[in-house]
C-alpha cells in the first residue's frame, strides 16, 4: 500500500453539514463527492475520513448511532463505485455534557491524533500526505505533521493566519489537484 493517503473531513465536504447527524437515513452526498472519493480508489490512493464529533459528548448521539451514520455512508459510496478505506472520529468537547468525554484531548482536529494513529494503522508517511476540508483547522491538522493541506471554499471565513497549499470550489477540484500534485 502506498505511504502517502488523503485525509477527509466530512461535515461539508463529503457530505451535507446537518448540525449534529444522527440519523443514518440524512446523509446527503455534496455534488460530485462519491465520484471523486472514487477517483482517489482508482488511483490506489487511501481515502481516509477524519472527523470531529462533539455530539457524542454533547450527549446528542452515542457512538452506536455514529457507527450506524458511517456504515450508512460506506453503503452509500459503496452503491456509487466508491470506498473510504478507513474512518476515524474523535467524540470529545472539552464543553461537552458527558463527563468522560468533556475533555481536551489529542485527536480532536487540528491536534493530530487521528492522523497519527492512520500513519501507524496504515504505515503512512505523513509529510506525504494530504488533507481536504472546509476548515482552517482541517489545513492546521495536516500541516502539523508536516503534510499538504486543500481547502474547499464554502464562503465560511478562513483569517489570514494559516494559507492552505490549495482553494478548490469543491471535493473534485480538490482531488484533482492533490492527485496532480502527488504526480510531480
Amino acid at each position: 500500500m502506498s505511504s502517502s493517503a488523503v485525509f477527509l473531513d466530512r461535515d461539508d465536504t463529503l457530505i451535507r453539514d446537518r448540525g449534529y447527524l444522527s440519523d443514518p437515513g440524512g446523509i446527503e452526498f455534496l455534488p460530485g463527492a462519491p465520484e471523486a472519493v472514487r477517483l482517489l480508489n482508482e488511483a490506489g490512493v487511501p481515502a481516509i475520513l477524519v472527523t470531529n464529533q462533539s455530539g457524542i459528548a454533547r450527549g446528542l448521539l452515542d457512538e452506536a448511532r455514529l457507527s450506524a451514520i458511517h456504515e450508512r455512508l460506506r453503503e452509500l459510496l459503496a452503491e456509487r463505485g466508491a470506498r473510504l478505506d478507513a474512518v476515524y472520529f474523535c467524540p470529545h468537547h472539552p464543553e461537552g455534557a458527558v463527563p468522560e468525554l468533556s475533555i481536551s484531548c489529542a485527536c480532536r482536529k487540528p491536534a493530530p491524533g487521528l492522523l497519527l494513529q492512520a500513519a501507524k494503522d496504515f504505515g503512512l508517511d505523513l509529510p506525504s500526505c494530504f488533507m481536504i476540508g472546509d476548515k482552517i483547522e482541517d489545513v492546521q491538522t495536516i500541516r502539523g505533521v508536516g503534510g499538504t493541506g486543500v481547502l474547499i471554499d464554502t464562503g465560511k471565513p478562513v483569517g489570514p493566519d494559516v494559507k492552505p497549499d490549495f482553494v478548490a470550489r469543491d471535493l473534485t477540484g480538490a482531488v484533482q489537484w492533490v492527485l496532480s500534485a502527488m504526480k510531480k
